[in-house]
Protein backbone atom coordinates (compact mmCIF):
# COMPACT_ATOMS: atom_id res chain seq x y z
CA UNK A 1 0.00 0.00 0.00
CA UNK A 2 1.37 3.42 -0.97
CA UNK A 3 1.57 6.31 1.48
CA UNK A 4 -1.36 8.01 -0.26
CA UNK A 5 -3.43 4.84 -0.04
CA UNK A 6 -2.52 4.41 3.62
CA UNK A 7 -3.59 7.97 4.40
CA UNK A 8 -6.84 7.50 2.49
CA UNK A 9 -7.57 4.31 4.42
CA UNK A 10 -7.34 6.29 7.67
CA UNK A 11 -9.84 8.92 6.55
CA UNK A 12 -13.39 8.89 7.97
CA UNK A 13 -16.23 7.51 5.88
CA UNK A 14 -18.04 10.21 3.93
CA UNK A 15 -20.99 10.20 1.53
CA UNK A 16 -20.30 8.88 -1.95
CA UNK A 17 -21.15 12.23 -3.54
CA UNK A 18 -18.67 14.00 -1.26
CA UNK A 19 -16.01 11.39 -2.04
CA UNK A 20 -16.44 12.13 -5.75
CA UNK A 21 -16.10 15.85 -5.09
CA UNK A 22 -12.96 15.27 -3.04
CA UNK A 23 -11.53 13.01 -5.74
CA UNK A 24 -11.94 15.75 -8.35
CA UNK A 25 -10.37 18.35 -6.07
CA UNK A 26 -7.47 15.96 -5.46
CA UNK A 27 -7.09 15.31 -9.19
CA UNK A 28 -6.97 19.04 -9.99
CA UNK A 29 -4.46 19.56 -7.17
CA UNK A 30 -2.20 16.82 -8.53
CA UNK A 31 -2.24 17.93 -12.17
CA UNK A 32 -1.80 21.61 -11.29
CA UNK A 33 1.00 21.10 -8.75
CA UNK A 34 3.48 19.55 -11.19
CA UNK A 35 3.57 18.11 -14.71
CA UNK A 36 1.80 14.73 -14.78
CA UNK A 37 3.94 11.68 -15.40
CA UNK A 38 3.00 8.61 -17.41
CA UNK A 39 0.89 7.10 -14.63
CA UNK A 40 -1.33 10.17 -14.11
CA UNK A 41 -1.64 10.72 -17.86
CA UNK A 42 -2.74 7.09 -18.27
CA UNK A 43 -5.27 7.44 -15.44
CA UNK A 44 -6.59 10.64 -17.01
CA UNK A 45 -6.87 9.02 -20.44
CA UNK A 46 -8.98 6.24 -18.92
CA UNK A 47 -11.63 8.63 -17.55
CA UNK A 48 -15.14 8.45 -18.98
CA UNK A 49 -17.71 11.23 -19.03
CA UNK A 50 -21.44 11.36 -19.66
CA UNK A 51 -23.50 13.87 -21.65
CA UNK A 52 -23.49 16.54 -18.92
CA UNK A 53 -21.22 19.60 -19.29
CA UNK A 54 -18.86 18.08 -16.71
CA UNK A 55 -18.95 14.70 -18.44
CA UNK A 56 -18.16 16.29 -21.79
CA UNK A 57 -15.26 18.25 -20.28
CA UNK A 58 -13.88 15.07 -18.68
CA UNK A 59 -14.19 13.14 -21.95
CA UNK A 60 -12.34 15.88 -23.83
CA UNK A 61 -9.57 15.87 -21.23
CA UNK A 62 -9.30 12.08 -21.47
CA UNK A 63 -8.90 12.27 -25.25
CA UNK A 64 -6.11 14.84 -25.03
CA UNK A 65 -4.36 12.95 -22.23
CA UNK A 66 -4.42 9.82 -24.39
CA UNK A 67 -2.22 11.45 -27.02
CA UNK A 68 -0.04 13.48 -24.63
CA UNK A 69 3.54 12.60 -23.71
CA UNK A 70 5.16 13.51 -20.37
CA UNK A 71 7.96 15.55 -22.01
CA UNK A 72 5.53 17.64 -24.02
CA UNK A 73 3.25 18.22 -21.05
CA UNK A 74 6.24 19.28 -18.94
CA UNK A 75 7.16 21.90 -21.55
CA UNK A 76 3.56 23.08 -21.55
CA UNK A 77 3.48 23.25 -17.74
CA UNK A 78 6.72 25.23 -17.64
CA UNK A 79 5.49 27.71 -20.25
CA UNK A 80 2.23 28.21 -18.37
CA UNK A 81 3.42 28.43 -14.79
CA UNK A 82 7.20 28.89 -14.66
CA UNK A 83 8.67 30.45 -17.81
CA UNK A 84 11.70 32.74 -17.95
CA UNK A 85 11.04 34.88 -14.90
CA UNK A 86 7.34 34.00 -14.84
CA UNK A 87 4.93 31.83 -16.76
CA UNK A 88 1.97 32.86 -18.87
CA UNK A 89 -0.31 32.58 -15.82
CA UNK A 90 0.18 33.36 -12.13
CA UNK A 91 -2.09 30.86 -10.36
CA UNK A 92 -2.39 32.67 -7.02
CA UNK A 93 -5.43 34.10 -5.26
CA UNK A 94 -3.57 37.27 -4.24
CA UNK A 95 -2.61 38.01 -7.84
CA UNK A 96 -6.09 37.42 -9.22
CA UNK A 97 -7.81 39.42 -6.48
CA UNK A 98 -5.34 42.30 -6.02
CA UNK A 99 -2.93 42.23 -8.96
CA UNK A 100 0.00 41.49 -6.66
CA UNK A 101 1.50 38.42 -4.97
CA UNK A 102 1.61 37.88 -1.18
CA UNK A 103 -1.22 40.30 -0.42
CA UNK A 104 -4.20 40.25 2.01
CA UNK A 105 -5.85 37.15 0.49
CA UNK A 106 -2.75 35.13 1.40
CA UNK A 107 -2.70 36.50 4.96
CA UNK A 108 -6.37 35.63 5.37
CA UNK A 109 -5.79 32.14 4.03
CA UNK A 110 -2.92 31.56 6.46
CA UNK A 111 -5.16 32.56 9.37
CA UNK A 112 -7.88 30.16 8.24
CA UNK A 113 -5.33 27.40 7.65
CA UNK A 114 -4.03 27.80 11.21
CA UNK A 115 -7.57 27.74 12.60
CA UNK A 116 -8.22 24.44 10.81
CA UNK A 117 -4.92 22.77 11.65
CA UNK A 118 -3.55 23.02 8.09
CA UNK A 119 0.19 23.45 7.62
CA UNK A 120 2.30 23.92 4.52
CA UNK A 121 4.46 20.93 3.59
CA UNK A 122 8.10 21.45 4.51
CA UNK A 123 9.34 20.98 0.94
CA UNK A 124 6.88 23.49 -0.56
CA UNK A 125 8.11 27.06 -0.82
CA UNK A 126 5.58 28.86 -3.00
CA UNK A 127 2.71 30.85 -1.43
CA UNK A 128 -0.12 28.80 -0.02
CA UNK A 129 -2.75 30.61 -2.08
CA UNK A 130 -1.77 28.83 -5.30
CA UNK A 131 -4.57 26.98 -7.07
CA UNK A 132 -3.12 23.49 -6.55
CA UNK A 133 -2.80 23.96 -2.79
CA UNK A 134 -6.32 25.34 -2.50
CA UNK A 135 -7.76 22.39 -4.43
CA UNK A 136 -5.88 20.06 -2.06
CA UNK A 137 -7.19 21.95 0.97
CA UNK A 138 -10.79 21.61 -0.19
CA UNK A 139 -10.32 17.88 -0.71
CA UNK A 140 -8.84 17.64 2.77
CA UNK A 141 -11.73 19.52 4.34
CA UNK A 142 -14.27 17.25 2.64
CA UNK A 143 -12.41 14.06 3.56
CA UNK A 144 -11.48 15.05 7.11
CA UNK A 145 -7.70 15.12 6.70
CA UNK A 146 -7.46 17.94 9.24
CA UNK A 147 -9.69 16.33 11.87
CA UNK A 148 -13.37 15.60 11.33
CA UNK A 149 -14.81 16.10 7.84
CA UNK A 150 -15.84 19.74 7.55
CA UNK A 151 -19.53 20.53 7.64
CA UNK A 152 -21.09 21.73 4.42
CA UNK A 153 -21.34 25.21 5.96
CA UNK A 154 -17.61 25.22 6.75
CA UNK A 155 -16.78 23.97 3.26
CA UNK A 156 -18.96 26.72 1.80
CA UNK A 157 -17.28 29.38 3.96
CA UNK A 158 -13.79 28.30 2.88
CA UNK A 159 -14.82 28.07 -0.78
CA UNK A 160 -16.58 31.44 -0.74
CA UNK A 161 -13.61 33.21 0.82
CA UNK A 162 -10.61 31.59 -0.83
CA UNK A 163 -11.70 29.85 -4.05
CA UNK A 164 -15.02 31.11 -5.41
CA UNK A 165 -13.97 34.73 -6.05
CA UNK A 166 -11.16 33.83 -8.45
CA UNK A 167 -10.73 30.14 -9.33
CA UNK A 168 -13.32 30.22 -12.10
CA UNK A 169 -11.49 33.15 -13.70
CA UNK A 170 -8.19 31.29 -13.43
CA UNK A 171 -9.59 28.13 -15.04
CA UNK A 172 -11.14 30.22 -17.84
CA UNK A 173 -7.73 31.83 -18.43
CA UNK A 174 -6.06 28.41 -18.38
CA UNK A 175 -8.57 27.13 -20.94
CA UNK A 176 -7.70 30.01 -23.29
CA UNK A 177 -3.96 30.35 -22.58
CA UNK A 178 -1.67 30.43 -25.60
CA UNK A 179 0.52 27.65 -24.18
CA UNK A 180 -2.38 25.39 -23.15
CA UNK A 181 -2.97 22.07 -24.90
CA UNK A 182 -3.65 19.43 -22.25
CA UNK A 183 -4.16 22.22 -19.74
CA UNK A 184 -6.87 23.81 -21.88
CA UNK A 185 -8.95 20.71 -21.11
CA UNK A 186 -7.89 20.84 -17.44
CA UNK A 187 -9.12 24.43 -17.43
CA UNK A 188 -12.48 23.38 -18.86
CA UNK A 189 -12.93 20.70 -16.19
CA UNK A 190 -11.95 23.14 -13.45
CA UNK A 191 -14.23 25.89 -14.75
CA UNK A 192 -17.27 23.61 -14.93
CA UNK A 193 -16.49 22.11 -11.51
CA UNK A 194 -16.24 25.54 -9.89
CA UNK A 195 -19.65 26.44 -11.37
CA UNK A 196 -21.14 23.20 -10.03
CA UNK A 197 -19.66 23.74 -6.58
CA UNK A 198 -20.87 27.34 -6.36
CA UNK A 199 -24.38 26.33 -7.47
CA UNK A 200 -24.41 23.40 -5.06
CA UNK A 201 -23.50 25.61 -2.12
CA UNK A 202 -26.17 28.14 -3.10
CA UNK A 203 -28.85 25.45 -3.36
CA UNK A 204 -27.87 23.87 -0.04
CA UNK A 205 -28.33 27.12 1.83
CA UNK A 206 -25.17 26.29 3.78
Amino acid sequence: MSQAEALKAQEPEIAAEDALRADLYDFLAAILARPPGEALLAQTAALNGDATPMGQAVSALARVAGVSKPAGVEREFNALFIGLGRGELLPYASYYLTGFLNEKPLAGLRRDMAARGMTRAQNVYEPEDNIASLMEMMAGLIRGRFGKPATLADQQAFFAKHIGPWAGHFFTDLEAAQSSVLYASVGAVGRVFMEIEAQGFRMSGA
